[in-house]
């Protein structure tokens, strides 16, 4: 069949994707220059307003007088600066700390596995060093396996290092501005935001345009080497992807049961026990809480939606190698999904600038709102975005490879594919929100129903979780099926991206969340006044719902992803249909659904163990402390980073084991058929559970949070803090902590690390898988 070819030429193409990561980059530096004109050090008397005030716009820009700076601490009042600085300082050291410590543990397994990947798929031709028939292309020769074996593990290196660089760098940045939002509170609720919202994009725009560059160097590097042997190049590629979500679990399990473990034992004592404040200095665990937020929800978070992007963009590329595209060579159509991550990044640089220079947030109601814009605005900005490089970048007519045939497709059909992810990833963040803000019914319904204590509390916050599912399953399913009529499996993987294709905004939002929450925490252990800890909680509880939104987008994102990877593997495989009428098929998709709830259940024993010891320590702390309660003595915080440290190095392993090992025991000993049944299986049931759990716990928390503000009469009739309603609420807070910030969140790497090992691993498993069904 003759195609015409896209309008947007090689040499365009091999401009536009460089310089838009550049420009990614070079946002992302801007927006930090900003941030840091925001100084942690006493200013002289008289200064302290450009110096402080340079960050967002010097001056009264957003409606707070100089008389309300000084009616409050003043800028000039060296000991809250100073201690801020200092809290700064230790929760920086005690994440840092606890990365490089994590990170030792993932370099040793990257490596274990990097050389499993090389032995494993060079040992398919015998280490062969002879050209091979093409798997694909019928009558052409390919690379040589053990090329392909060298290739993959390079890759892989390549993602695993990238995702952890992208965890560590949006660590450092949001340990960099947490105080610096605290103080910024100072001069009004909008300094603060525009803080807070500015570091949150300097991570989103630096993730996502160095992980679109690491790619595009890796492909044209490789292709060096491969030539004319697309097929090869783009399954070597699968390995960045691979990579990317591998680190991205240890990060997100790990990060996961440290916080939590410090945040349960934090909660339980200080505000059950003792009836103490959020982040109280006197709480022993409080440092350590805050360090949490930066090693799990920012750190983990980033590697998360890395290995996302790396692994939709693999997904596409692959399926797009033995299409048209690949066949004749077309680098163009072949970089579409590249195309449309580098419109993504300039059409998120608009969007952010909506926030921080178009619009101001002056009132503390309209922090909730300017979060909600930035999605609406760039999904928007973005179909528009897309539209024009379905034009540019994609000839009119093409064909996509769907299992084992050529279907024909226009460019205006695979519009509609990626459109329809991103417009469905919006209804996913609006439901998300639906059931997790506490402006709306539900979360008031939970609220309302501590009432009568803990248990009524918890079957309320169950049932709201359960419930949360519906809409988004329907959103998910509708988009698989749309997007697999117009173009197969390839619509698929394009939809995903279409998801991911505002990861910068998104990635801006669910920091800013981490790091509103660091100052709120800054604030209360400096000793600053009601009315700052104030404008912080109200900058938190923005971000717990934008934070749930994230975690919505991550999860719809991984499902489809999941999908498209399934459907390479299932192809690369040579499996003509999935049979669940077979029994091969049908044990597979039984253990496969019954993985995410092992998978759950050792990261919620995980988080429960270690915060039965940090509760016990801040116990200990409190009864033989002389004078801790009264604040003439300090705590010992560093134990307690310790004990979050010692637990979640120890507790991350066995969970990554089960996700990693399984892929690799069910496709060797059972073979391809059984191993497409569980991951089928793995991604059914896990969408379901992780929406629910991340959905059930932050719903609590804003439960937590609405009782706690008494910002309606409703709201006042429940409080004040302390009150056995508010308890009932913080035992819900404390049981969906583990839920939302590390099951939840974990089994959305769990379903997409799977198939894409087992996509990687395909050729191996096709030649010498199911050895036990062989000699049954």
């Amino acid at each position: 069949m003759v195609v015409a070819a896209a309008i947007l030429p090689e040499l365009a193409t091999q401009l536009v994707v460089p310089v838009a990561a550049a420009v990614g980059i070079a946002f992302a530096v801007l927006q930090w220059v900003l941030v840091s004109k925001v100084k942690v050090a006493p200013e002289p008397r008289g200064e302290g307003g450009s110096a402080a005030g340079g960050g967002a716009g010097a001056g009264a820009k957003d409606g707070a007088s100089e008389y309300l700076i000084e009616e409050e601490e003043g800028l000039n009042d060296h000991n809250v600066v100073l201690k801020c600085a200092e809290i700064q300082t230790a929760i920086s050291e005690g994440a840092t700390s606890f990365l490089f410590t994590e990170y030792k543990y993932a370099g040793g397994f990257m490596t274990v596995f990097a050389v499993l990947i090389f032995v494993f798929l060079g040992s398919i031709e015998g280490f062969s060093t002879k050209s091979q028939p093409c798997h694909y292309s019928v009558g052409k020769t390919c690379k040589p396996a053990l090329a392909n074996a060298a290739f993959s593990t390079i890759a892989f290196v390549l993602g695993a290092v990238t995702s952890l660089v992208s965890g560590f760098l949006g660590m450092k940045i949001a340990t960099y501005a947490n105080a610096r939002t605290t103080l910024e509170a100072r001069k009004g609720v909008g300094k603060a935001f525009i803080v807070a919202f500015r570091s949150g994009a300097v991570m989103g725009f630096l993730l996502a345009a160095s992980g679109l560059f690491v790619l595009y160097v890796a492909i044209n590097l490789f292709g060096l080497y491969y030539g004319d042997d697309w097929e090869g190049l783009f399954e070597a590629i699968t390995g960045y992807g691979l990579g990317g979500s591998s680190m991205a679990l240890f990060g997100r399990v790990g990060g996961g049961i440290y916080t939590k473990a410090a945040d349960v034992g934090a909660d339980l004592v200080g505000k059950v026990e003792r009836n103490i404040p959020e982040d109280d200095p006197r709480n022993p665990a409080v440092i350590a809480d805050n360090v949490g937020d930066n090693v799990g929800d920012i750190a983990g978070m980033g590697s998360d939606l890395f290995g996302s992007y790396a692994e939709s963009s693999c997904a596409a590329l692959v399926v797009a190698s033995i299409s048209s595209f690949g066949i004749n060579r077309e680098f163009t159509p072949m970089m579409y999904p590249l195309l449309i991550s580098s419109v993504g990044i300039i059409a998120c640089l608009i969007t952010t600038l909506f926030a921080t220079d178009f619009f101001e947030v002056k009132e503390v109601d309209q922090i909730e709102p300017a979060l909600k814009k930035q999605l609406i605005i760039s999904t928007a900005v973005m179909t528009v975005g897309i539209a024009l490089v379905s034009w540019l970048g994609l000839p009119y007519t093409f064909t996509i490879f769907n299992f084992g045939a050529q279907k024909t497709v226009h460019s205006w059909q695979l519009f509609l594919c990626v459109a329809v992810g991103l417009w469905a990833g919006l209804v996913i963040g609006f439901i998300t929100e639906y059931y997790t803000s506490n402006a709306y019914s539900p979360v008031q319904d939970v609220a309302d129903s501590c009432r009568t204590g803990a248990a009524t509390n918890v079957i309320f916050g169950l049932a709201l979780g359960y419930k949360s599912v519906i809409i988004p399953i329907f959103a998910i399913a509708f988009s698989i099926f749309l997007s697999f009529s117009l173009a197969a499996m390839y619509g698929v993987a394009v939809a995903a991206l279409g998801m991911l294709s505002t990861i910068a905004t998104g990635l801006a939002i669910d920091a800013y969340g981490p790091i509103s929450d660091n100052a709120g925490g800054i604030a209360e252990m400096a000793g600053m006044s009601h009315r700052i800890r104030e404008r912080t909680d109200a900058l938190d509880a923005a971000g717990n719902t934008t934070a749930a939104i994230g975690k919505g987008f991550a999860i719809g994102s991984a499902a489809l992803v999941s999908l498209a990877l399934f459907g390479a593997f299932v192809s690369r495989a040579g499996i003509t249909t999935v049979d669940v009428l077979t029994p091969n098929v049908f044990i597979g998709l039984l253990v496969g659904a019954m993985l995410p709830y092992w998978f759950s259940a050792m990261t919620m024993k995980s988080v429960g163990s270690a915060a039965l010891k940090m509760v016990e320590e801040v116990r200990r702390q409190f009864n033989t402390i002389p004078g801790l309660m009264e604040g003439t003595a300090k705590p010992d915080y560093a134990t307690c980073v310790k004990i979050s440290t010692d637990a979640s190095i120890k507790e991350m392993i066995p969970p990554g084991a089960l996700v990693m090992l399984t892929p690799l025991i069910v496709g060797t000993f059972f073979g391809v058929e059984t191993l497409s049944g569980v991951l089928a299986g793995a991604l059914v049931s896990g969408v379901q559970i992780a929406i629910s759990a991340s959905n059930t716990g932050g719903a609590w928390d804003n439960a937590k949070k609405y009782i706690e503000a008494g910002a309606s009469e409703h709201a006042k009739s429940l409080g004040p803090k302390g009150s056995d309603c508010h308890k009932a609420a913080v035992i819900g807070d404390t049981i969906g902590d583990p839920l939302k910030d590390t099951s939840g969140p974990s089994l959305n790497i769990l379903i997409k690390l799977m198939a894409v090992e087992s996509l990687v691993f395909a050729p191996f498993f096709a030649t010498y898988g199911g050895i036990l069904f062989k000699y049954l």
